[in-house]
């Protein structure tokens, strides 16, 4: 049998408000924001339910349909060094609306007292102004069809200063609730819309900046599906499988928002906070930047998947020393404390370790430089503004970077920067020349004390012994040391 609310436990399926309208049908919304509601609704505590808004003409909703909305969440890894696998069934979409066929029922959401929340996912390039027209039959943009609601409810509640909505987009990009907020308002400007409907835009509605954090690959593979299904009983088109970590940072002092996001205190992964740029920081260097460092070492050492390399003990030790004995003492002063800092680098390690995640170094290699330039470098500068000795383990990930590099076939706009280095240059002689490129890095890296040296030494290594003998040679000094 399919999944639908006849397998859902206890009492019949409670009737909730539409508390929650949902710009995006993906796997992170589902895995993440819609998770946290739905534990807060089985707790009692928020008691609302989502209105889904289906953006493009891609698919159709026929299988949240058939399932009465309910689809289950598989959530396996490892979190706090302990094994974990849930299977959730998601109650908390109430219905799932075309943008392109049932626009005016999702404008009718916006005369509804109960709704208060706006949450969307519509990917980096979602949040970009264009010359939408918000007086469409449906308005082409996530901007454009988001101003449009908000007018409809300003018009239909008389301006009513209580009636804003809070707003947290979870694109991807830094201060994306700022960029939202400015692109509304330059809509209405474009669109010369009254001037006190653009005060009640600015002054009722709280645009707030936000960060996700969460793995969700979506769909479990074929094999694992009929396992699942076989053990749960039941048949489902819209499972979807996450780790277990989850941060969903949301930016705000205001305590009418925090009153509105009452679905916060289910879970200890939501955190309202009057600054999300620590977050930001954490993940950046610890998350995205072990990864940076690690992946060319890995590919080198010939490890497949992050979780390929974290069963060696060798790598695993590497990768750990990295991030907690490097990048954590780097990055820790007066906005982030050391403690914060290795608990987090602990839970990184953990999702690293996760048995059910198939993640490829080599996706992780794609705009290499550019990575290495964002999440790495200002690290090892930072390391240099508080330390004196050299940082053994960035510079082995720099020289496996430089190694990597030396394949022009590589995902890189700076691929064939490398390649004639590589045809032209000595190993060292290339070392000095990279590290020296401002133009490339931003700073001059053969400045930093003993640097340069190390990076050459490593290359030097990688080359004669290889990389499974350096990382084996390298972890054991590190556990001595």
């Amino acid at each position: 049998m399919q999944l639908n609310k006849q397998f859902l436990t206890g009492k019949a399926r409670a009737v909730l408000p539409e508390k929650v309208l949902q710009f995006g049908t993906g796997v992170l919304l589902r895995g993440l924001p819609d998770y946290f509601i739905d534990k807060a609704n089985k707790a009692g505590i928020f008691n609302g339910r989502i209105v889904v808004v289906k953006s493009t003409d891609k698919g159709n909703t026929d299988a949240y349909n058939e399932q009465d909305y309910l689809y289950t969440h598989c959530i396996q890894g490892i979190l706090q060094g302990r094994r974990v696998e849930e299977y959730v069934v998601n109650d908390a979409i109430s219905r799932v609306l075309s943008a392109t066929g049932e626009w005016e029922q999702i404008l009718q959401c916006a005369t509804d007292p109960e709704m208060e929340i706006i949450i969307s996912n519509t990917t980096e390039v979602g949040i970009t102004l264009t010359d939408d027209n918000i007086h469409a039959a449906t308005p082409a943009s996530f901007p454009g069809k988001l101003l449009a609601f908000l007018l409809h409810r300003y018009q239909h509640f008389k301006g009513d200063i209580n009636k804003g909505m809070v707003i947290i987009p979870t694109e991807l990009i830094p201060d994306n609730g700022t960029k939202l907020k400015n692109i509304l308002l330059e809509l209405a400007n474009r669109h010369q819309l009254d001037i006190a409907f653009v005060h009640w835009l600015s002054a009722a509605n709280y645009i707030c900046n936000s960060l996700v954090d969460r793995i969700v690959p979506g769909a479990l593979p074929a094999a694992a599906q009929a396992v699942l299904e076989e053990k749960l009983g039941y048949q489902d088109k819209l499972t979807i499988m996450s780790e277990p970590y989850a941060l969903w940072a949301i930016e705000t002092a205001d305590e009418r928002v925090r009153k509105v996001l009452a679905f916060a205190p289910a879970d200890s992964g939501v955190v309202l906070a009057p600054d999300i740029n620590i977050f930001r920081e954490l993940k950046l260097r610890l998350l995205n930047g072990t990864h940076t460092l690690s992946c060319g070492l890995a590919v080198l050492a010939g490890f497949d998947t992050v979780k390929d390399a974290m069963e060696d003990p060798a790598m695993e030790s590497c990768i750990a020393a990295l991030a907690q004995h490097e990048i954590v003492p780097a990055i820790t002063d007066v906005a982030i404390r050391e403690d914060a800092a290795l608990r987090f680098a602990g839970s990184v390690l953990d999702r690293f370790r996760n048995p059910f995640i198939e993640h490829r170094w080599l996706s992780i290699t794609m705009q290499y430089t550019s990575k290495m330039k964002m999440r790495v470098i200002p690290v090892i500068v930072r390391h240099y503004q508080r330390m004196e000795e050299v940082p053994a383990l960035m510079a082995l990930g720099f020289a496996a970077y430089l190694l990597f590099m030396r394949d022009g076939e590589v995902t890189d706009d700076y691929a064939g920067y490398f390649k004639e280095k590589w045809q032209r240059l000595e190993p060292a002689v290339l070392v000095q020349t990279v590290l020296k490129d401002t133009a490339l890095w931003g700073v001059d890296l053969t400045q930093l004390p003993g640097f340069a040296h190390a990076v050459t030494i490593m290359t030097g290594a990688l080359l004669t012994e290889g990389a499974s003998s350096l990382i084996r040679r390298v972890s054991e000094e590190t556990t001595i040391a």
